[in-house]
């Protein structure tokens, strides 16, 4: 999706100075990170990679039968044989056709790249046009014992906690089940790391509800101090991603409405979380047409009315022009 652009663009541009549309994927083949299925898929340093593999076969639901295994050794094989690899030219090697997935009818080749990929043997090596170019990858081999095995999923569920505390018990555990699914070799070293999850984590009762985040991150430090800036979040963002933390923040529900009928939606087809400060406002569909950012705004309570916030938004509207380099 890229309106106005993709989510990892929107996300960085505002934890990176200077950032522009499109830089990630330029950069990429310079910088020491990698794409990855990790809780959810995106981008992770090369030192959190290692920390994933030797992960095998994904879950028992997208398991391979037999016939599928044939197919990804060969599909292997040719792309160790060919180097960088589009996924057009493994549909021309071997005509896999289609098959049935998650309701719907998928390319094979493309199924069987992507499969290949999360199991370690496959490294996305660049994008072209946004298609992933894949080549093949052999990891460091991993120490197995019990010791280092718990030491690796603690390192990944406290790099969960990084990005998305504070967090609610329920968001805690729903992010642990994700974990599992990333790292399934591992899944019993994360439900045992959410049992003592207490001792692990600093955590209050607020309101009821019990919240974590890293021991020895003061909420209250300066660094946390809220400016007066509106911000225009992606859906993805890790302010906005926890469903459940938004609504107890903000006492309303925000959907992402793309994949909804458009006689249905009530927020958009892109709808972006408005953030004022430590208010979240309501939201914004933004989009280019003729050259030109063109924004309408939906509130999720009163429309502030005051010369503070035409001034913050007209300040956003600016800044997303200059990343979207309009």
């Amino acid at each position: 999706m890229r309106a106005p652009a993709r989510a990892q663009d929107l996300i960085l541009a505002h934890r990176v100075k200077g950032y522009r549309v499109g830089e990630l994927e330029r950069r990429y083949p310079s910088l020491a990170i990698e794409e990855a299925f990790f809780i959810n898929y995106g981008f992770l340093p090369r030192e959190t990679l290692a920390l994933l593999h030797p992960r095998g076969a994904p879950p028992s639901y997208d398991a391979w039968n037999s016939r599928m295994q044939t197919r990804a050794q060969e599909v292997l094989a040719f792309v160790c044989q060919q180097g960088r690899t589009h996924a057009k030219q493994v549909q021309a090697q071997f005509d896999h056709g289609r098959i049935k997935r998650w309701g719907a009818q998928l390319n094979a080749s493309t199924h069987l790249l992507e499969g290949l990929h999360y199991r370690g043997l496959l490294r996305v090596e660049r994008r072209k046009a946004g298609t992933r170019i894949y080549q093949a990858i052999e990891h460091s081999p991993q120490q197995d014992s019990p010791q280092t095995r718990l030491a690796r999923a603690s390192q990944l569920l406290d790099l969960v906690m990084q990005l998305y505390a504070p967090l609610p018990a329920s968001s805690l555990g729903y992010l642990c089940r994700l974990l599992r699914n990333g790292v399934p070799h591992l899944a019993a070293e994360v439900r045992q790391l959410q049992e003592h999850a207490e001792s692990r984590y600093a955590h209050a009762q607020v309101d009821g509800n019990l919240w974590f985040w890293p021991q020895g991150e003061n909420p209250v430090a300066a660094r946390h101090l809220v400016d007066d800036k509106l911000r225009f979040l992606a859906p993805f963002d890790p302010v906005v991603w926890d469903r459940r933390r938004f609504q107890l923040f903000w006492s309303w529900e925000y959907k992402l409405e793309a994949y909804v009928p458009a006689h249905k939606r009530r927020l958009g087809h892109y709808a972006m979380p408005m953030l004022w400060g430590e208010q979240m406002l309501g939201w914004a569909n933004l989009k280019v047409v003729d050259g030109r950012l063109r924004h309408e705004l939906g509130f999720a309570g009163p429309h502030p009315r005051g010369r503070a916030f035409r001034r913050a938004l007209d300040e956003a509207l600016q800044q997303m022009q200059e990343f979207l380099e309009l």
